[in-house]
């Protein structure tokens, strides 16, 4: 699973492809998660979860 920012979403759904060969699946973070998330590409709170 990968969280990001709106601004990192596409670099999140090309990780999630290179390593699982598979259409990634993306959904927005609940309101409560995203206060406590932080986007794994920068400090800003992320908005959106990408899994396979």
């Amino acid at each position: 699973m990968i969280y990001c920012c709106e601004e990192h979403i596409d670099m999140a759904l090309d990780d999630s492809v290179d390593n699982s060969e598979q259409p990634p699946i993306m959904d927005k973070l609940s309101a409560e998660k995203q206060l406590s998330t932080t986007c794994e590409y920068c400090p800003k709170s992320a908005i959106y979860i990408v899994s396979n």
